[in-house]
């Protein structure tokens, strides 16, 4: 849609009343901010990168540093566990080496998302010992002449126990005809298995997402697929979520590539390049669904098409969606968009009001409200079950060394409560935006009286 060039920032709509309230923490040019619900900073912790996320009593799992060579570029050097005044209660750095100009170290790798066992992703978890281990999405360089001719960045999960010890690992490479890809898209991916001609090998899956689904009701009531220790993961490349069984490391549940392969995914509607995929945890409305936020934008591989040529990122859609799914019946539980179907009924009208190509987050609160961070412009919104604005946030953080038009994205929100962290709860003030037909930037006039400078035309 068309953006203006100024716009407000910070808080710009809340009704303390309607929404469940709290602390947000997301990434930005700062750090690590946490804001309350007026859009005062009441934290900052600097240096870390934007997959960090909330545990419990105002500790953090956080990522450091930049890893400058592949297979890590693009992933960072460090994991680490640390309480709300910074301090380090744990590092997990010796998962790959990493050869430089600079020399040599070993780094974590890590990419996307990560996980403190017992600690719910994008939720904050239950106490712990701090010795929990840790889940891990990372990358290798390979080669597969299954896949691709060329070189190949696979996705690699780790389970680190406390000792920094690798103690289980999954490798997406070894699962490839498990992932309900076409012969057209099979072709397609060997030819060009989205590379972007740099030094970095063929993104060929690109993981954005793993969690482990924790307890849930499906499991209760019998199904395999869900047991606890399974990982939900979400493959932007392929616009799928598929779920590993932790014993096996074998694909027991999955929705696409293709929406359209039964009745039910094809009603859901398709995918493409998703983000922040997980099962809603016991205790929260809506427990035991998956949640996601739906990029749009572009995805998937097939044959060759107008669009796409060489048959990568063959899907297009330029708006985004949230959707809650069951994932046993796979039913449609809740979605949001901002569809308004025009006179001819198929005509998407205002559908890209709502849209972020690229990253951005959901997130379930216990009043049944939920977070959706809309990525590419940092703006948050809280969503009450029918679809009402209730709060409004406009990142204010502008990083000065982002691309053009990506200076205030964010890639994920998280909304902590109140005795999260170790400080007095702040007085909350609701905020009523201004009546956009008068909101002027100073120096601009008023439009005046339409009736003083109207003329009939006869």
């Amino acid at each position: 849609m068309g953006k203006p060039s100024v716009f407000p920032t910070g808080v710009t709509l809340y009704d303390k009343d309607a929404c469940y309230n709290g602390y947000t923490l997301f990434g930005c040019a700062l750090g690590m901010a946490l804001v309350d619900m007026n859009g005062r900073l009441v934290r900052v912790w600097r240096d870390l990168m934007n997959t960090t996320r909330p545990l419990r009593n105002g500790m953090l799992l956080a990522a450091r540093g930049q890893v400058p060579a592949a297979p890590g570029r693009g992933s960072h050097r460090e994991v680490l566990l640390l309480d709300w005044d910074g301090t380090v209660q744990r590092k997990f750095d010796r998962n790959l080496p990493i050869e430089t100009q600079d020399g040599s170290y070993y780094a974590a790798c890590c990419h996307h998302d990560m996980e403190l066992l017992g600690q719910s992703n994008v939720y904050v978890g239950a106490p712990g010992n701090g010795r929990e281990n840790l889940m891990i999405l990372t990358h290798k360089r390979i080669f597969d002449q299954r896949i691709s001719e060329k070189e190949l960045l696979d996705e690699r999960i780790i389970e680190v126990n406390a000792d920094g010890e690798i103690i289980w690992e999954w490798n997406a490479s070894e699962h490839f005809d498990e992932f309900g890809l076409s012969d057209e898209a099979k072709v397609s991916m060997y030819r060009e298995p989205a590379n972007d001609g740099r030094d970095i090998p063929g993104d060929w899956i690109h993981l954005n997402a793993i969690n482990v689904i924790g307890p849930n009701r499906h499991y209760d009531a019998g199904d395999a697929r869900f047991h606890p220790d399974n990982i939900l993961c979400s493959s932007r490349q392929f616009n799928s979520l598929f779920i590993i069984e932790k014993a096996t490391g074998k694909v027991v549940w999955s929705i696409g590539p293709d929406y359209r392969e039964n009745e039910k995914s094809a009603a859901i509607g398709q995918s493409i390049g998703q983000h922040c995929a997980h099962m809603i945890p016991k205790g929260l409305p809506g427990e035991g669904d998956i949640l996601f936020f739906d990029n749009g934008s572009f995805g998937g591989y097939s044959a060759p098409t107008a669009v796409s040529p060489n048959g990568v990122d063959s899907m297009r859609r330029h708006y985004s969606r949230v959707i809650e799914l069951d994932p046993a019946s796979m039913e449609l539980k809740w979605h949001y968009d901002r569809i308004m179907f025009g006179p001819m009924g198929r005509v998407e009208m205002a559908a890209h009001h709502f849209f972020s190509p690229y990253i951005s987050s959901v997130q379930r609160l216990p009043n049944g409200n939920t977070l959706v961070d809309q990525g590419a412009d940092g703006q948050f919104i809280e969503l009450t079950p029918d679809g009402n604005i209730v709060w409004e946030f406009i990142n204010p953080f502008k990083n000065k060394r982002a691309p053009k038009g990506m200076e205030f994205a964010v890639y994920r929100a998280w909304r902590v409560p109140y005795d999260w962290a170790p400080i007095p709860k702040p007085e909350e003030q609701s905020v009523v935006p201004p009546d956009l037909s008068s909101f002027r930037v100073p120096g601009s006039f008023q439009a005046g009286d339409p009736e003083a400078v109207a003329v009939s035309i006869s």
